[in-house]
């Protein structure tokens, strides 16, 4: 009876140690269908709202960026992961974007990161 060897992927992911954000994006206007996928509030107005998507490294920063985020305007957390350094913030464009550029501002001129510029759409 022959062997049956099923096909299996590896899958390698590493990061590397640093302090950096590595994205920065404000999605103006998104379709309310992104915001049930993501499971985001969706009591919003969607003609004037935005979702802020960023990541870091290390992971925890996502925390210090979560609480400048909620600190800095009205923003809604939808989701802040410690584990891969990536937030998701809601709100009016404007909102979004002051935190995004609040939390860009801070890692970069307080904690010495390497950041990107932010991106919109």
């Amino acid at each position: 009876m022959a062997e049956q060897h099923e096909e299996q992927i590896r899958i390698v992911q590493e990061t590397v140690a640093g302090k950096e954000i590595t994205f920065a994006h404000v999605m103006g206007s998104p379709a309310p269908v992104i915001y049930q996928k993501l499971g985001l509030n969706p009591q919003l107005d969607y003609r004037q709202s935005a979702i802020g998507i960023m990541n870091m490294t290390p992971p925890e920063s996502a925390v210090i960026a979560s609480d400048i985020a909620v600190k800095s305007g009205n923003v809604y957390l939808g989701f802040a992961d410690r584990f891969t350094g990536t937030l998701i913030i809601t709100g009016e464009i404007s909102d979004v974007t002051s935190a995004l550029t609040e939390i860009v501002r801070y890692f970069r001129e307080s904690l010495g990161y390497v950041v990107c510029n932010i991106t919109k759409r």
